[in-house]
């Protein structure tokens, strides 16, 4: 009676705290909401684009009209007055504006347009990966919760066996020895129960840091339905051009390469002839011929001499640009490889492990039956071991549909569509 109390308490603990947490349970969607909240990491890429946007803002200046004012407070002699200081004010407000620079405004702008747009691309390459991150610690903590549980019918049925080994020392039924023998083997499954637990905390630790809320250890999770793992999964010809197309990492990288290309042309007009508007209206406490009240008029301006300061600065900007394109290439391979990897894994788990999975479910539960027949019959005590394995058996099945999941996620980022959306290859579903 004693054996059977403790085997219940223990395979329903578990059962009962969920039932108290189910108010608070943290679905996925709200894990992944808090993802695209404020986090270090993203702070980073947010600050990048924020001055990519503060340049692009001043080259799109460039042209603008200028207004100036200016004024002095002073005195002077000459000649015309008798060598006597007479006061010599001066007030003048003066208005430029750019006519012609011969394009050295738009490619700067255009310059600036990409690198700020290859900034915008990588925050929302990052907002992706945050959104992987997230998922996997969701999905860890799942997992630790199934092995604990397991681990915890494992100790139980553990503990049922080693307390049944005393009542027969008692009687004398059963040696010393084998007393002891049994409780090693509890003492290694508490051991191993505890372990689990202790993985659970650490699972939740990260979850709530990947969510940017440290401390705040979600109590209950619950269990998403993954209805997307089973979407059609193109040949790798088609992703591979989906990758090379939509992939933000690599059209940020992209764009980078071209805004130092732009850049280069803009230095290399940067010393031809340009063209403005000058117009201004002055007052002065002294007449002179020189001197107008109001004047306007065109400023031609080229620059003819700069030795080597052109040349330097275009090579400066072309080998900053073939650095970004050597960054491109690497990145266009190393993407590719983990297009053919995450492909893999998700024929790899849906063909094989995902059978191996539902063997084992199908193997246990017949087990369990049939524990549950002997049982009940008095002929066998193992009843607690085989629904420990039970739910080992499920802890694998869900580990797969993680995996799944997870990796549809990767593939997701890669080829830059939204979540959950099917795969489309030439503008329709294979």
């Amino acid at each position: 009676m004693m054996r059977c109390l403790v085997l219940g308490l223990a395979l329903s603990l578990a059962a009962v705290a969920q039932a108290q947490a189910a108010g608070s349970e943290l679905t996925l969607d709200q894990a992944l909401a808090a993802a695209q909240a404020e986090h270090p990491e993203l702070a980073v890429h947010q600050a990048q684009v924020d001055l990519a946007g503060v340049d692009l803002a001043q080259a799109q200046g460039l042209d603008d009209l200028r207004l100036g004012l200016e004024g002095s407070l002073r005195t002077g002699r000459n000649p015309l007055t008798d060598d006597r200081f007479e006061p010599d004010h001066q007030l003048r407000f003066n208005l430029r504006k750019p006519l012609w620079d011969s394009g050295r405004q738009a490619l700067r702008e255009d310059a600036a347009r990409l690198e700020s747009e290859g900034r915008l691309g990588q925050l929302m390459d990052a907002r992706q990966q945050r959104r992987l991150d997230v998922m996997q610690r969701f999905f860890e903590v799942l997992q630790a919760d199934l092995a604990y549980t397991a681990a915890n019918e494992f100790m139980a049925a553990s503990y049922v066996a080693w307390d049944k080994a005393r009542d027969r020392h008692s009687l004398g039924e059963v040696s010393g020895v084998d007393l002891a023998d049994q409780e090693a083997r509890y003492q290694d499954t508490l051991m191993k129960r505890n372990r689990a637990l202790r993985t659970s905390r650490e699972a939740r630790a990260r979850l709530a840091a990947a969510m940017n809320r440290p401390g705040q250890l979600p109590a209950a999770l619950k269990v998403p339905d993954l209805k997307t793992n089973e979407r059609h999964l193109p040949d790798m010809d088609g992703l591979l051009a989906l990758l090379k197309s939509r992939n933000p990492r690599l059209q940020a990288q992209n764009m980078l390469v071209q805004a130092a290309y732009k850049r280069r042309d803009a230095v290399g007009v940067e010393y031809a002839p340009s063209l403005e508007l000058e117009a201004e209206l002055a007052a002065y406490s002294r007449d002179s011929y020189t001197r107008d009240n109001a004047r306007a008029g065109l400023n031609f301006v080229w620059p003819l001499y700069h030795p080597g300061q052109k040349d330097a600065r275009q090579a400066r900007e072309v080998a900053q640009a073939r650095l970004l394109q050597a960054q491109y290439d690497h990145l266009l391979l190393e993407l590719g490889q983990a297009l053919l990897e995450t492909r893999e894994e998700i024929l790899f788990l849906r063909s094989t492990a995902r059978r191996v999975a539902e063997a084992a479910i199908h193997s246990s539960e017949l087990n369990l039956e049939r524990a549950r027949a002997e049982y009940e019959l008095e002929m066998k005590t193992n009843l607690g071991n085989s629904m420990a394995e039970t739910q080992a058996a499920a802890l694998r099945r869900q580990e797969v549909e993680y995996r799944l999941a997870l990796a549809w996620a990767r593939l997701e980022a890669l080829l830059g569509i939204p979540p959950g959306s099917p795969v489309m290859v030439e503008g329709k579903e294979p």
